[in-house]
């Protein structure tokens, strides 16, 4: 059976304004098979599944389902349904307010008169097949967030789908509801369904994936057997790194690092996005990063250290101070500043001027009811616009209306005016043209020298190098290992991401 071919893609292209989200790529799914569709951050993989489930419609390229003569045209989600093709995203679609039977059955019915006793029976019939532990009358929202996925997907399959996409179904699951997810996938598998994972769990594509294809840069880089790629072989691909003949960058030389108290320590942090508790410190004058894959929760850990999500546990010490820190106003009162990894949603007010955008965080510590004059606010402005070279007719200018590199060297103002002793960084060089981006660099290693601490975090393993003296690497929301001096190489954070297997 898993020779049997159920959805077939072939040469599908589909291109944004200035941006072309996929050219030529191909991708084949079998009968009874899980099939993993992997890349990194826009690798082009939710394109894609949008082009499948019609969404988007695709601007080049054919699709093929199985017992359908000829192209299929999905040209909207209902058109996807029709030829066999149901999705249960991350965030569940369905109405928690309403029962599980009415959550399997509503939009379905041909009639204005329901048979609640036949549907009532159908869906418990349906839920004991397939082993899911919930009860026909039983409302949705009292549910797990396992079992309400597992109900999206018994109403996919008894629509008779023959292709069943799980987008990133196991990101807000725990070890255990994981495996009862699993279970279900390998029932479904069994009876011949195809399904396409999409995750950045590399542990979970091993344990329960057939197949494997791998997307970069919206182009296809190949499909391989599970047997056949190696974890190790997985990131370099996803990456876009070879793993022999590595050119190494040459790093300047890093600044002395103080052995004494940590600037910030803290001691099993955990937090409501990043569940899994860690360990971290960071010295004056060190420049250390978070590094591992989309997913891997770097982004979540330096969240923590900031509250910016709510803490659930932990301790913190900040020069040998034990310290609380379960809010942002109350780390940035201990001397942290914090870049957002998305810059759009979380670091800039659009809104608002160059000058009201730099001075927002030190306003936040001095308190809204004390605010800046005019004079003081305009100085403060003009000196970091001269500083970082922010270009910008005035500081009254909204920053909407500003590049994407001059918007984060505004954020880089607002922070620097705080005078931090500890800074951290997400992404801070993202979508901003190189010259920008060195000069981001060379700032980050300039405050080090003066003493400052900076967290960096990039997707870019060379810029990683490059700027950081020590390595934190992530896997799956969990620290697996830790580099530095000479440690520090392409090969070996990719190998240590990948769990130090070849």
């Amino acid at each position: 059976m898993q020779n049997e071919v159920v959805l077939s893609m072939r040469g599908i292209g589909k291109t944004f304004p200035g941006v072309k989200a996929l050219s030529n790529v191909d991708f084949t799914l079998r009968k009874g098979e899980i099939h993993a569709l992997m890349g990194e951050n826009g690798a082009g993989k939710s394109t894609l599944i949008k082009v499948l489930t019609g969404v988007y419609t695709k601007d080049a390229g054919q699709i093929f389902i199985d017992g359908v003569d000829g192209e299929v045209v999905i040209r909207s989600p209902q058109d996807a349904q029709k030829a066999g093709i149901s999705t249960v995203y991350q965030e569940i679609t369905l109405c928690p307010n309403l029962t599980v039977a009415e959550n399997m059955f509503i939009g379905r019915g041909k009639y204005t008169l329901v048979d609640w006793k036949n549907m009532v029976k159908r869906a418990g019939e349906i839920l004991d097949s397939l082993g899911i532990p919930a009860r026909p009358k039983q409302q949705l929202g009292s549910c797990s967030l396992a079992v309400q996925q597992m109900v999206a997907i018994a109403r996919a399959v008894d629509m008779d789908c023959k292709v069943l996409i799980l987008d990133e179904p196991t990101s807000s699951l725990d070890d255990k509801e994981v495996a009862m997810l699993f279970g279900l996938m390998r029932d479904l598998k069994a009876r011949g369904v195809g399904i396409i994972f999409v995750t950045h769990f590399l542990e979970q594509v091993y344990e329960v994936s057939d197949r494997i294809t791998v997307l970069r840069n919206g182009e296809l880089v190949g499909e391989y057997e599970i047997e056949n790629l190696p974890q190790v072989e997985l990131v370099a691909k996803m990456m876009g790194k070879e793993l022999e003949g590595l050119a190494e960058l040459n790093r300047d030389e890093t600044p002395v690092l103080d052995e004494s108290t940590p600037v910030y320590e803290t001691s099993a942090l955990s937090s409501a996005a990043c569940t899994n508790p860690f360990d971290f410190a960071i010295r004056k004058g060190e420049v250390n990063g978070f590094t591992g894959l989309l997913g891997s929760g770097r982004s979540e850990s330096v969240r923590a250290i900031f509250a910016a999500d709510r803490v659930t546990g932990g301790s913190v010490t900040m020069d040998g101070k034990k310290v609380k820190i379960v809010k942002p106003v109350q780390a940035m009162k201990q001397g942290i500043g914090y870049l957002p990894e998305d810059r759009k949603d979380d670091g800039i007010i659009a809104d608002l001027s160059v000058r009201e955008n730099i001075i927002l965080a030190l306003q936040v510590m001095k308190g809204f009811f004390k605010p800046f004059s005019n004079a003081e606010a305009e100085a403060f402005a003009d000196e970091y616009i001269k500083a970082l070279e922010i270009k910008t007719a005035s500081s009254d200018t909204p920053i909407k209306s500003l590049s994407g590199g001059n918007q984060q060297k505004v954020i880089l103002a607002r922070w620097l005016l705080t005078h931090p002793k500890y800074l951290i960084l997400d992404e801070p060089t993202r979508g901003i043209d190189v010259g920008t981006k060195t000069e981001i660099q060379r700032l980050v290693r300039k405050l080090a020298e003066e003493g400052m601490s900076v967290t960096f975090i990039s997707s870019e393993i060379e810029e990683m190098l490059r700027t950081c003296s020590r390595l934190i690497v992530m896997r799956d929301r969990h620290i697996v290992g830790e580099l530095r001096g000479q440690e520090l190489t392409q090969s070996n954070v990719m190998r240590t991401i990948a769990g130090g297997v070849d």
